[in-house]
């Protein structure tokens, strides 16, 4: 036999059994994968052996879910991703932990939020000589002349006495002062500041804001929503480096809570200059989007009467400028607060008989900024709490869509606390989405009950199950700094609605169920704010944005308070701890 014929029968024969494998597809993919991670085969990160709550009705759960790029590649059981592994793909092993999506909330002031968490800290006092004790503290580390600013104070937590500059004259001599209430629709003004300001017996009350006075016609030192501004003119503009610092201290303190996500309304608020939100759009996030800095992804409102502003933003550059800013719409206000006597009610303050609130803003200029921001496409959110408020924002909605037509505009009402009777089915019927706090209802319980009256405060107070039953969007938030974000807490409120000091629910049939309250604080918070083609689930294509918690099983996490949150992560990347 001619030794080549051997030799090259050989060689095939070899080359058969060696290579023959390589034929089959299934070989050939998982091969490929496996020499190529980044690839189009590969993962960078499978996340296993976990609870994992997609926040989809029609597939609520799973084991599994790999990761590349930054958004989920493939969710399910662990068998059915393990062609996703190749070389360089990490895993990570949750050991039976429920997984959620990140949390979003849906009414934050981010930068104040920061700015505060900096400040003189009174939110939680419930002693007058603590808060004297904080501000006289401030002073010793202040240069004389220099403003000693802090907030989060609630008259409510030592008995419902309005504080006074008297309280602090003598401990700040030579130093302004202002303190914000909790509610950040009333501020403390020292004696030192209302003379700087000007502030006497004979200021009048600017529209849309009280200057509280004593019996003799003295000012006290309290301002009311419009009137701060009073004050405020004279406190000197926070820095572009302080607001920098305080965005990015925010944001790392949001990634402790669970929160990947933020609806931030910014700095604007009855009495405050319309240009701050826009400074803050330009120095601070759009800086720390440039310069890879930004740890939380935030959808931006800007306010009403900026519209056209915004719209040639969007017009120009589109409404997401990355996956980290988007820009939400427009942002007024109706009426004050609860705590401050300025919400806007139908009937008189039960201890305040001849007040039915403020409105903050001319109905005619909202009517007519509010068309123009719908004709232009903008989402517009308007702050109301009292029940009139309520009713003439949703009738002022009803109005706008029949004069713009029929769209997808998904109005916002923020806060939404006190509704009169049938005004929660509206909200269904007009497709309006309910932002609402349900922290807030653990310190206005009492509150209301005093200031509405029992009947009021208990027929018409964070009607939570009434708006999702109306099929209103439910959105939870918590209006950082008022109270902390904490979606963990704010879940546990809706489901339980058990004020401090009380030993049962208040209004027990507006509780949520938990997986209505996870929703509301995931799901349909993307949704109120268009945003759930890309977060608040966790499905094929989405933003792999996720929290771990501490929960060794559902049942647990469904019937334990102790629940908290053991990583954070934001594209797949683990942002906390």
């Amino acid at each position: 036999m001619n030794l080549s014929i051997v030799i090259s029968a050989s060689i095939a024969i070899f080359l058969s059994v060696f290579f023959f494998p390589l034929f089959n597809s299934t070989y050939w993919l998982k091969w490929r994968a496996s020499l190529v991670p980044s690839t189009k085969f590969g993962a960078d990160l499978i996340v296993k052996n976990g609870v994992i709550f997609t926040s989809d009705p029609s597939f609520p759960f799973a084991n599994s879910m790999a990761i590349r790029d930054g958004r989920i590649l493939r969710i399910g059981n662990y068998s059915s991703l393990q062609d996703l592994s190749g070389y360089g793909t990490k895993e990570l092993n949750l050991e039976g932990k429920v997984v959620v999506p990140g949390f979003i909330d849906s009414h934050v002031h981010l930068i104040s939020a920061g700015l505060q968490m900096a400040r003189v800290q009174v939110e939680g006092v419930n002693r007058k000589d603590e808060i004297v004790r904080r501000v006289k503290e401030a002073v010793l580390n202040a240069k004389r002349g220099s403003w000693i600013l802090g907030g989060g104070w609630n008259n409510d937590l030592w008995g419902g006495e309005l504080p006074m500059a008297s309280w602090v004259d003598e401990v700040t001599p030579d130093n302004p002062v202002w303190l914000t209430r909790m509610d950040g629709h009333m501020g403390l003004a020292n004696s030192v500041a209302l003379k700087l300001a000007g502030v006497t017996n004979l200021t009048k009350d600017p529209n849309g804001g009280t200057i509280m006075q004593t019996a003799d016609g003295e000012p006290t030192g309290l301002l009311i929503d419009a009137a701060m501004e009073l004050i405020l003119s004279w406190i000197p503009e926070v820095s572009m480096d302080e607001r920098r610092e305080a965005m990015l201290r925010a944001s790392s303190f949001a990634l402790t809570r669970g929160v990947t996500t933020v609806v931030d309304v910014g700095r604007y608020f009855p009495g405050s200059s319309v240009e701050h939100s826009w400074q803050d759009f330009s120095d601070v996030y759009q800086w720390a989007d440039s310069s890879g800095k930004m740890k939380i992804r935030v959808c931006l409102f800007f306010p009403i009467e900026t519209w056209s502003r915004l719209y040639g933003v969007i017009h120009r550059a589109g409404r997401a400028l990355s996956n980290w800013i988007y820009l939400g719409g427009v942002k007024a206000f109706a009426d004050g607060s609860l705590g401050s006597n300025s919400a806007l009610f139908h009937e008189p303050y039960f201890d305040d008989p001849h007040n039915y609130g403020l409105q903050v803003v001319e109905f005619e200029s909202l009517f007519n900024m509010t068309i123009a921001s719908d004709m232009s496409g903008l989402q517009v959110a308007i702050h109301a709490i009292g029940d009139k408020a309520t009713d003439l924002i949703l009738d002022m909605y009803e109005s706008v869509a029949l004069k713009n037509g029929k769209r997808d505009r998904r109005f916002r009402i923020e806060h939404a606390q006190h509704l009169a009777p049938g005004t929660a089915d509206r909200f269904g019927q007009q497709g309006i989405v309910a932002s609402v706090q349900p922290d807030h209802l653990l310190d206005d319980a009492d509150v209301a009950i005093r200031k509405l009256g029992v009947d009021r405060a208990q027929k018409g107070s964070y009607l939570f199950r009434s708006l999702l039953s109306s099929n209103a969007l439910l959105a939870l938030g918590s209006d950082w700094p008022v109270t902390s974000t904490y979606p963990l807490r704010a879940i546990r409120t809706a489901m339980n609605r058990i004020p401090p000091g009380w030993d049962t629910a208040w209004i027990p049939s507006e509780r949520l169920s938990l997986n209505d309250a996870l929703i509301a604080h995931t799901i349909s918070a993307a949704r109120a704010c268009f945003r759930e083609n890309e977060i608040g689930s966790l499905l094929t294509g989405k933003l792999a944005d996720f929290v771990i918690l501490s929960s060794d099983s559902w049942d647990e996490f469904a019937t334990g308070g102790s629940t908290s949150v053991n990583a954070t992560y934001v594209g797949g990347i683990q942002a906390y701890p």
